[in-house]
């Protein structure tokens, strides 16, 4: 089994990305984003109060977002492997994931963090945008979570260079080979 965290800030292309590891390596993707949307458009409990706090632009709180984690990783005793993609995005939280796959006899055994400028990622999104038209791309929500990422979530990257467990791939080029790239990292 291999887990992978893939970092990178909002348009960095982890989505794109996610698609291609999962069909090379059979990953279950568990994106907090896609677990958020799910949540807020099904109505759940969870959904309704992390349909609020999204609306305001702001973080989900730790515990509401580990409790989504945990129970996608419940729902899935034959994974393969897990990719994690908008998970973790404190120190906090990476410190969680690591107790929360030791105690289930695993680990998280790569972080891959995606590099793309700041200048990148906005003219990624506003093109995004205007073919998806997210909710969580609106000007003034996208300008709180550039802004999250570069203040905050960035900080959790030397918890794990600190433990030799990162690597960083140039995620602006050709699709192609930015994932050639992330493979070389995984198949070491």
């Amino acid at each position: 089994m291999i887990n992978l965290v893939l970092f990178g800030p909002p348009g960095a292309g982890k989505g794109t990305q996610s698609e291609k590891l999962i069909q090379k390596y059979g990953f279950v993707h568990i994106s907090t984003g896609d677990l958020f949307r799910w949540h807020t458009k099904n109505d759940t409990a969870l959904g309704k109060r992390v349909k609020e706090i999204m609306n305001s632009g702001a973080l989900v709180p730790d515990e509401i977002t580990i409790a989504m984690l945990k129970e996608e990783l419940d729902k899935n005793p034959q994974a393969k492997g897990f990719l994690f993609d908008g998970f973790p995005r404190t120190v906090p939280q990476a410190e969680a994931l690591d107790k929360f796959m030791k105690d289930n006899g695993s680990a998280i055994h790569h972080i891959v963090a995606l590099d793309v400028s700041e200048d990148e990622v906005r003219a990624r999104i506003a093109k995004r945008r205007t073919i998806e038209n997210r909710v969580d791309d609106e000007e003034e929500k996208l300008n709180k979570r550039i802004t999250e990422y570069f203040s905050k979530t960035i900080h959790v990257l030397p918890y794990y260079k600190n433990q030799g467990r990162l690597d960083t791939v140039q995620g602006i080029g050709v699709i192609e080979d930015i994932f050639k790239n992330i493979c070389a990292v995984l198949d070491k």
